[in-house]
């Protein structure tokens, strides 16, 4: 989970995230095509998972990403995979940063890193898109839908990501993953709509087939740099939550901003779209199923439980670290006083599904 408003920007490199820019420069020279100059180092005041950096010479600007410092849980972290996905993807002329180069050589800045272009645009924090002219905000949105129907059809085997994830079963495996991780964390305590979720879902996952394909993860408005001044998107970011997956479990996550208020994640719930410019949730559904080619989305209402099952999953985790002290970002405390409110929004969306 990457952004708020307070990310944007760098800082100068904080405590116990330097490194030795003489060997990055050198590791670069040899590694990264065009590198020449000083380097200077500054820090993206997000990237909260994995640190972040930029990098600037006279004439080029690169972010680097690396694996925080420290002893990390097994297989946490995997800046490798990440810039695995990021140039499959460009293969396949989606857009995402261009990756110069991986180093997995701890010696060379302390852990794995690897270094992209920096793209130049903006970034939106808000869906309501308040900075955009209204007649131009549809636009926006429709520029996003588009992305998603694109990553969806990429033939991730064709771009070398065959074993990227494990095709089929991506409900039963996710319900099952996240279910345990809840109810492992006992310092968070169990919630009523969690546990009624947890028993439900399962049984109820559609008859929809086993779609197979690369998904984000966390797509959301916030998530891409869109071109300074054309509702066109230059770079899709953060995929360290991204695999191999259900198409539809990853356009509903990037619909159900239409379903959750402004103050969970990015939420339109209660906005008069009309007003607005943007469109409305039936239409934006069925613009991804016109361009995926389906007629339409039978399971979608089950689609949005689990995403909300999903993310008050992830919410009750970090709950657990602010409780034992691990999470002490004023972010993670939000986060964790709305748990409760989004698990009930979940348990509503199940009874809309069926439940």
């Amino acid at each position: 989970m990457s952004h708020v408003a307070g990310n944007l920007g760098v800082t100068p490199v904080r405590e116990g995230f330097g490194f030795d820019v003489g060997a990055l420069a050198r590791w670069m020279t040899a590694n990264v095509a065009g590198f020449a100059g000083d380097l200077t180092v500054e820090q993206f005041r997000g990237g909260q998972s994995n640190p972040t950096y930029k990098l600037t010479t006279p004439d080029h600007a690169y972010v680097l990403r690396r694996k925080p410092p420290g002893v990390l849980l097994k297989g946490a972290h995997a800046v490798e995979r990440e810039a695995r996905v990021l140039t499959g993807l460009a293969r396949a002329g989606f857009p995402v940063a261009a990756v110069h180069g991986v180093c997995t050589d701890d010696a060379v800045i302390g852990t794995w890193f690897y270094v992209m272009d920096m793209v130049e645009g903006r970034i939106f924090w808000d869906a309501t898109l308040a900075d955009v002219p209204r007649p131009e905000r549809a636009a926006y949105f429709d520029a996003m839908n588009a992305a998603m129907a694109a990553l969806h059809q990429i033939d991730y085997r064709a771009v070398g990501l065959e074993d990227y994830g494990r095709p089929g079963n991506y409900f039963s495996r996710q319900i099952a993953r996240w279910s345990r991780q809840y109810l492992e964390d006992d310092q968070a305590g169990r919630n009523p709509a969690m546990d009624r979720l947890i028993a439900w879902l399962p049984d109820n996952i559609p008859d929809d087939g086993d779609a197979t394909s690369i998904v984000h993860g966390d797509f959301r408005i916030d998530n891409m740099i869109f071109h300074p001044t054309e509702p066109r998107i230059l770079a899709v970011l953060d995929w360290e939550l991204s695999t191999l997956g259900h198409p539809l479990a990853d356009f509903a996550y990037n619909a159900m901003m239409y379903r959750t208020p402004p103050h969970i994640v990015a939420g339109l719930a209660g906005a008069d779209l009309e007003a607005l410019g943007l469109p409305s949730e039936d239409d934006y559904v069925a613009a991804y199923c016109r361009r995926v080619g389906r007629p339409d989305m039978p399971g979608y209402e089950f689609y949005l439980a689990f995403n909300l099952f999903r993310l008050a999953a992830i919410f009750h985790g970090i709950k657990g670290r602010v409780l034992r002290g691990a999470a002490a970002s004023a972010q993670a405390a939000e986060r964790a006083e709305v748990f409760p409110e989004l698990a009930a929004l979940a348990w509503a969306q199940a009874r809309r599904a069926g439940a």
